[in-house]
């Protein structure tokens, strides 16, 4: 079954068009234009919400089938505002600790504030939005933990697609991180080549706890706000990278279908690039050394997830459902003060290379820093 999926998923990513390769194509903007916002299909929100809650059905066949010890419990929930949504959670797997797939639909006429600094033209427009999102925490170390969140928004005149998906090891294997980047480049390039040039750094960017000065792990792929108004880019640091090859590229022509296309094969990547990690890791003996420091690290992740994440920052700001906007967080974690991990060792490999934005396909060198670690295969 699980083969069929992954198949399925290839075929899908592989198959899609609907984008310029690369270059001038029809659409495009001269540098520095900024091009009109044209409306939406009629059709927009029914195509965008069946697109993201057949992500959820899949993802979550593909996970059941890989982890073959536990299913998902799912619990539908209306929004008193408007909308709703269906929970996915998975816990006491064989593979995943805790792990949950949400759906959602909502709408209001009230936009939140974290929304309105960064589109004030729609301020006094009845809102829609739509996503799924999901966070996996694997039992053992040496499996990474996984984060997806593909969206649609509507307000008025303003619409935009945006999503992601980044990738945390704790005791990280080089061939995992290169796995999981050129499987979502070529989904990317499926579309557009264009994008994985900007999106790479945003995610670096965008995952980073600037309290610790680390990046939340290996990174993947991230991107918001993408409309058909030219610039890729439009993220909080215009000096940074992604803002650099932002400039570069110049302002690119893109359409709805276009940026409908950008989100199925994104999102039909996930499985292709995460299942063949977890199966060349699963059975990998370790110890409670081990245990200790991922639990250590997922502190981590709950730190970003509390005071940065913008979807959870949303959720709760719009009265979403707490259950299903704090799923995220992992069912055990530790603190410990001071932590520094032995010169030398994994753990510090972990620390020093794998907490820093790298270019995870095309830099030599990272072979050789992993190589004494046993971090690559």
């Amino acid at each position: 079954m699980l083969k069929g999926l992954l198949s399925r998923a290839k075929t899908k990513v592989s198959g899609l068009t609907g984008g310029t390769a690369s270059g001038s194509a029809p659409g495009d903007a001269s540098p520095g234009a900024e091009l009109p916002l044209e409306r939406p299909p009629a059709d927009s929100r029914a195509r965008a919400k069946a697109l993201l809650m057949g992500l959820q059905d899949s993802i979550c066949a593909g996970l059941e089938a890989l982890d073959g010890g536990a299913t998902f419990a799912e619990e539908s929930w209306i929004r008193p505002e408007g909308g709703g949504g269906r929970s996915r959670v998975m816990t006491g797997g064989r593979v995943f600790e805790q792990g949950g797939v949400n759906f959602s639909e909502v709408e209001g006429d009230q936009l939140p504030p974290s929304i309105l600094s960064q589109r004030p033209e729609a301020r006094g427009q009845r809102w829609f939005a739509t996503g799924t999102s999901m966070v996996l925490h694997p039992r053992s170390p040496y499996i990474p933990t996984i984060h997806l969140n593909y969206r649609y928004f509507e307000a008025g005149p303003v619409w935009w697609f945006g999503g992601g998906a980044d990738l945390t090891p704790y005791y990280p294997f080089l061939e995992d991180a290169k796995h999981f980047h050129q499987t979502l480049k070529n989904a990317c390039d499926s579309v557009n080549p264009a994008y994985y040039p900007v999106f790479k750094p945003w995610c670096d960017e965008y995952f980073f706890l600037k309290h610790r000065q680390e990046t939340r792990g290996v990174g993947g792929i991230f991107y918001d706000y993408q409309d058909p108004r030219g610039v890729l880019y439009k993220g909080q640091d215009p000096e940074g990278p992604a803002a650099a090859a932002s400039a570069a590229q110049g302002p690119l022509g893109q359409n709805w279908e276009q940026l409908f296309a950008l989100a199925s094969a994104c999102g039909n990547a996930f499985l292709p690039s995460y299942v063949p990690i977890v199966e060349k890791r699963q059975h990998l003996p370790y110890g409670d050394r081990e245990r200790q420091f991922q639990l250590y690290r997922r502190g981590r992740y709950v730190e970003f997830n509390l005071v940065f994440d913008r979807g959870t920052i949303f959720g709760l700001q719009t009265n979403g459902r707490t259950e299903s906007i704090l799923m995220s967080l992992p069912p055990l974690v530790r603190w410990e003060y001071g932590y520094k991990p032995a010169e030398a060792s994994r753990e510090a490999l972990l620390t020093d290379l794998f907490t820093r934005p790298q270019n995870w396909l095309a830099d030599p060198s990272l072979a050789a820093r992993c190589q004494p670690h046993q971090a690559v295969d």
